[in-house]
């Protein structure tokens, strides 16, 4: 048997005829039932009731979820790369558009092109960072929000940043504390090229993407750690600066890493401000 049944004794019995008795209308007084309607006007006044709209948030967002798993059996709870893939479709961003890596800021996969119902579902309520009770819970109002990520890529520096750096542990492969180097160059591409979505950063003057992808490329030839990682994104935003094209920012007694200082040699020489020694 799930429950037992227990005979009360007479005198726990009696008293509960007695307190059964005494309460008319399904057992509430009077005085019960207007304070309990008084903390329900409280409940919707207060906004509490807003959390149903809440739940319908999560809902939606747990039904568009699925609606994009690859093995909906094995892994409930995981949209993979074909899944992610025809998300992207849907959302019309491409593998290769800076937005990808925005979105994956937003919804921290556990690699690219693998999402978690709980990430998903988290990133996407966290979207709403003004406050408007703006719901996107469908492709739809996703995908207008994917435009003003665009837009906020190449016009806030601080959120590019933010995006590049949260990119260096997403673009490492696992086990391995550095990006390899064609990672490395492929994302730098990304970032640094505003037909990819990202900022510009080759000028008239200095060509300083294309550069910078020779050098890293045929000199440096080894995998990104995080410092660099990060100076690379530092020395963006020093060449966009007054002096920038002149390198007033950078000395020898500087804290740039190795690469940086062999860059500027490397500028300074195709530009023709020095001969280097090559002997």
């Amino acid at each position: 048997m799930l429950f037992s049944k227990s005979v009360p004794s007479t005198q726990s019995a009696t008293s509960m005829r007695k307190r059964k008795n005494t309460s008319p209308s399904g057992g509430r007084s009077k005085g019960r039932r207007i304070r309990d309607a008084r903390h329900t006007a409280e409940f919707y006044q207060s906004g509490a009731a807003g959390n149903t709209s809440i739940s319908a948030t999560h809902q939606n967002l747990s039904k568009l979820f699925d609606k994009y798993r690859d093995q909906p059996k094995d892994q409930p709870d995981r949209i993979g790369i074909e899944g992610a893939q025809k998300y992207l479709n849907d959302l019309r961003v491409g593998l290769e558009e800076l937005v990808h890596l925005a979105l994956c800021e937003l919804l921290q996969p556990i690699s690219v092109g693998e999402f978690t119902r709980e990430k998903f579902i988290s990133g996407w309520k966290s979207a709403d960072k003004a406050g408007t009770n703006q719901s996107y819970d469908n492709i739809k109002a996703q995908g207008e929000y994917v435009k003003t990520l665009r837009k906020q890529l190449q016009t806030d520096r601080s959120y590019l940043k933010q995006v590049y750096r949260y990119t260096f542990n997403l673009a490492r492969p696992e086990g391995q504390k550095n990006v390899p180097v064609d990672a490395a160059l492929d994302f730098w591409k990304m970032f640094f090229d505003a037909d990819k979505g990202g900022i510009e950063w080759n000028s008239d003057w200095t060509p300083w993407l294309d550069w910078w992808l020779e050098y890293y490329e045929a000199k440096y030839k080894r995998p990104a750690n995080k410092d660099l990682w990060n100076m690379v994104g530092e020395l963006v935003n020093k060449t966009a600066e007054p002096g920038g094209e002149n390198m007033d920012w950078w000395s020898e007694d500087g804290a740039w890493p190795m690469a940086v200082d062999e860059f500027v040699a490397f500028v300074k020489e195709k530009r023709g401000d020095v001969v280097m020694d090559t002997s």
